[in-house]
This record gives C-alpha cells, structure tokens and sequence, in this order.
C-alpha cells in the first residue's frame, strides 16, 4: 500500500485595491478561481494532474489567510497557478504565497504564526497597547482553534 502524498501551500491573499471590496473572499470562490488559473495557464492536462488532490481545506475572511492541500507530484502546477491568479469571483487580489510545507502541522504553525503576525500589525496602526484586550484577541483564540483542528 502506497501512501498518498500532500504539499501544504498557505497563501495571503492582499487586496489590489484600497476600497471597500464588493465581494467576500470565500473558500468555493477561491477553489473556483484556482481551478481557472490551472485551466487557463496549463491546461487540460494540468488540471487532469492537480484536479482530483487539490482543495482549500482553511480560509479566514479576516485576514485572506487560505491553506490549499495539493499532490506531492504536481504541486509546482497548483503553486504556479495560485501565483498567476489576478481575481477571485471579481475581487482583484494578489496573491502571496506564505509557505510550502509537507506536513499539515508545518501548516498549521505557520499559519497561526501569520495571523499573529497580520494581527501585530492591525494594533500597530490603531496604536493600541501591547496588553490591549480587544476583539483581534478572540479572533487570535478562535482562529488557532480552527486551524489545529484541522486533519489531513
């Protein structure tokens, strides 16, 4: 018995633009976006290699944070199309990919990591207190929940 393989790719999704964004980011809307880019950039046989292990098994519409599993072999395929995406459902963004990891729990670390991240630097421009108990704190907790709950 052979074991099946993932690459883990986490992915920021920046807004292109300062306005008020018309639609939401969601997980259906970002797989549908991918499955495009794949189509587009490499094809038919591209979407044959990525198409049956490919998935968006996390997104925080808070901070654009996105978790996409995909095939060992063809990871490069789903990495490039994330890469070369312009919009999500009519939403422009920008992609940035945060991280490649083999392993969900490398994921996972890293993701909740970003959000820290994302979150220091949200109080940084409202110029709050380090000890400042606000909703970005339950969001932290909720979010850290959500992403170790997370199973392969």
């Amino acid at each position: 018995m052979v074991r099946f393989k993932n690459r883990w790719i986490l992915v920021e999704f920046l807004s292109a633009s300062d306005a008020e964004p018309t639609t939401e980011l969601s997980s259906q809307a970002i797989f549908q976006a991918l499955r495009q880019s794949v189509i587009t950039h490499f094809g038919d046989t591209g979407w044959g290699a990525v198409g049956s292990s490919m998935s968006v098994k996390y997104f925080s519409p808070t901070t654009n944070l996105c978790i996409i599993r995909v095939g060992r072999d063809p990871h490069k395929i789903a990495w490039g199309a994330v890469c070369l995406l312009a919009d999500v459902d009519g939403r422009v963004v920008i992609p940035n990919v945060v991280h490649v990891s083999g392993t969900i729990k490398h994921a996972q670390l890293a993701a909740i990591e970003h959000n820290r991240a994302v979150i220091a630097r949200y109080r940084a421009r409202a110029k709050t207190p380090a000890a400042y108990r606000d909703s970005y704190e339950e969001f932290l907790e909720t979010s850290t929940r959500e992403i170790t709950t997370l199973q392969d």
